[in-house]
Parts: C-alpha cells; sequence; structure tokens
C-alpha cells in the first residue's frame, strides 16, 4: 500500500481499547466504528473523536474508503462477521478465537486463498512481553535445544453472559495453544486431550461438555517437541492465569505463578542454589513506531485533551495491543501475510477445537487437516 491503511473497529467494548493505537499509528488511519447500541457508539465516538459511526455492520462493509475491519464481537459471531469482511473485499483482523467450528475455519483459510485478503486472528499471548522475552532468548540460542513447552489458561467465567456459561474449556484455547507454536513458528500435526473432574449439572448441558478441566497434548509438525496445554473456565479454584513455560538444555523459562511475582529462569549446570533466579522482563517499546510506544503499559489516554479515559487493559495483556496493531497494519502496508495468518490463525484455532472433540473419544489421537499447515 502507498497509502495509510484505513480502518474500522467493529465492537466497542474490548475493541475500544484499540482506538487511540490505531489513530496513532503512523501507517493507520482510523475511519469508522461500528457498534449496535447508538447511545454507546456515540459515548465513545465523541471521547475518540470518530465521526463515521455506523450502527450496522453491513453499512460497514458498504463503505469503500474503509480497507481493513479490527472485529471485536461476541464469539459466536467470529466467523461469519469474517467471511462478510472477505467477501466485502476488506482485509480482517479479529479477536479470538478464529471461528467455533473447524469447518468456518476452512471457510476462511480457502477464501483468503481466493480473495488474496489478508486475515490475522488478534492473538495477545504470542505479543505479550514475556513471550517476546522467551522468544527472544530462544532466537538468540541462549535456551539452547528446546525440549518442551506447556502453557495454561485459567479463568472463573462464572456469570459472564450470552454463550459462555458450560463453554468448553478447549473451545477458546488459542491463549495457551498459540506459544507453544509460535516460539519455533510450527504448527500443530495432531493433537489428544482428557477431560478431568466435573462441572454443575445446570452448565452440562447446555453444550454437553462435563470437563472442569481439559488437558491435551500436542505433537508439533516438523518437530521432536510435543506441548501441553491446559484450560479451565468453570468450577475450578484458580486466580487468572495466562502462562507459557519452555524448557531448554541450557535454560528453562517459567512464567510467573501468580499476578504480580516475576518469571524465573533455570540454568544448568551451576550449582543447586543457584539454577532458579526470577529476572525482570523488559517492556518491548522499542519494537514500536514512538507514537503508539505508551500503549504497552496501560495507564490513562488523553482522548481530546479534554476527556481521560481509563485505558489499562493493554498492560494486562502483557503490552500486547499496540504490536497487534503494529503487525497487522504493517504487514498490509508491506504486502507480506501477518503473524498469524489465516492457515496458522486455524491451525491454533482447529487444535483446541479438535482437543474438546478427542476429550469427548476419551483422548483419541487426532490428526490436524492439512489445509491448516502454514508449509
Amino acid at each position: 500500500m502507498s497509502r495509510k491503511v484505513r480502518t474500522a473497529i467493529v465492537g466497542l467494548g474490548f475493541g475500544a481499547e484499540f482506538i487511540p493505537i490505531h489513530q496513532r499509528h503512523p501507517h493507520a488511519e482510523l475511519i469508522a466504528i461500528c457498534q449496535r447500541s447508538k447511545d454507546k457508539l456515540d459515548q465513545v465516538g465523541g471521547a475518540y473523536g470518530v465521526e463515521r459511526r455506523y450502527t450496522s455492520y453491513a453499512d460497514v462493509l458498504a463503505d469503500r474508503e474503509i480497507d481493513a475491519v479490527h472485529i471485536n464481537s461476541p464469539i459466536p459471531d467470529h466467523a461469519a462477521m469474517s467471511l462478510a469482511a472477505l467477501e466485502a473485499g476488506k482485509h480482517v483482523m479479529c479477536t479470538v478465537p478464529m471461528a467455533t467450528s473447524v469447518d468456518d475455519c476452512r471457510k476462511i483459510v480457502e477464501l483468503c486463498d481466493k480473495t488474496g485478503l489478508k486475515y490475522m486472528m488478534a492473538e495477545t499471548v504470542v505479543y505479550a512481553r514475556e513471550f517476546l522475552f522467551i522468544k527472544q532468548m530462544a532466537d538468540a540460542g541462549e535456551l539452547g535445544r528446546i525440549q518442551f513447552v506447556q502453557a495454561s489458561h485459567q479463568q472463573d467465567m462464572d456469570g459472564w453472559p450470552n454463550y459462555w456459561p458450560g463453554l468448553p474449556p478447549m473451545h477458546y484455547a488459542t491463549h495457551c495453544v498459540g506459544p507453544c507454536l509460535a516460539l519455533e513458528r510450527k504448527d500443530a500435526d495432531e493433537v489428544s486431550c482428557f477431560g478431568s473432574g466435573r462441572i454443575r449439572e445446570e452448565l452440562i448441558g447446555i453444550y454437553g461438555s462435563p470437563f472442569a478441566i481439559e488437558t491435551a497434548h500436542v505433537r508439533l509438525r516438523d518437530s521432536d517437541v510435543v506441548a501441553r496445554v491446559i484450560r479451565s473456565l468453570f468450577d475450578t479454584a484458580r486466580q487468572y492465569r495466562e502462562s507459557f513455560d519452555v524448557y531448554g538444555s541450557k535454560k528453562s523459562f517459567e512464567w510467573q505463578l501468580c499476578e504480580n511475582e516475576e518469571p524465573v529462569i533455570h540454568t544448568a549446570k551451576v550449582p543447586e542454589p543457584e539454577i532458579p533466579k526470577r529476572v525482570p522482563v523488559p517492556d518491548f517499546a522499542h519494537l514500536l513506531p514512538e507514537p503508539i510506544r505508551r500503549f504497552t503499559t496501560g495507564g490513562v489516554y488523553d482522548a481530546d485533551d479534554h476527556q481521560h479515559l481509563s485505558f489499562t487493559q493493554g498492560g494486562g495483556h502483557g503490552g500486547s495491543h499496540p504490536h497487534l496493531v503494529h503487525e497487522f497494519v504493517t504487514a498490509l502496508v508491506e504486502g507480506r501475510d501477518p503473524y498469524p495468518n489465516a492457515r496458522q490463525s486455524a491451525n491454533w484455532t482447529c487444535t483446541g477445537l479438535m482437543a474438546h472433540e478427542s476429550a469427548l473419544k476419551g483422548g483419541a489421537i487426532l490428526k490436524l487437516p492439512e489445509w491448516s499447515f502454514s508449509s
């Protein structure tokens, strides 16, 4: 692209936090926002100075000045909205997961292949400061040979509305699948999963899923590494945690066990008391254009020199939000695929969907579809 990427943000709950990032990115132009509630649309639009406002998604897609949509809608709408955008000639960045069925993931991949348009699933963990720190160590050879990776995403979703009650844990697994595959840019090849425990009967009937916790082993394609991922949503006592651990021949990294702690690096071949050391994780704002570096730490954003809005989630997601926007926008400007692209996003999403299917089948080993492989 020889000009700025003209974007519309769809969904202004979580999505509103990305508005100032798109506005400040030197290669982006936020020209529209979309929200079904007109009152909320006008409130957010007024606060951030966005003049073009839509209550209808169809009107967004009909706007020829919009190059790309950034979708932040409820999970069940992700696939349909992504497909509609691609059919309308728009590039897509969509919050996780890509879809709620393997077939819908396939449709998005095929439509991207057909149109040449770009799709990116906005997976926060693979752009969080902790992951960027691990990735930097791995790429520099500091970890030695990678021997095993594991990730967990545990959260108490009681009281959440709409589609959340009873949701199978692995149907929302990209936060723990993504980092396991992204470290060495590998695809998932096979998955086997077991369910453990039992949630309340009133929750089981909604999706037909009884498991309190689902634990999967994932064989990486073209690799001797196997990953373990753990996911829970209901009736399990645990502080919210998204984590990623890497075990190497020289050093290993273990994500902080609880919030407000520092992670641990274990070093091989040193005296036993010296093996573990807590380490501070640096900010990776230097990888970003200067105007959006501030958003890696959250804080308060001066929306229009008159109103101050709380802006803290970016810091809560490991400072990932500006990195996500930068990757998507830069990929479009440079004419390359963003990371993760459509196939990679499908592979990550299908790993979780098929893990739940495996759990229902008593741990059967299931092969990921060929069309989800990135190479």
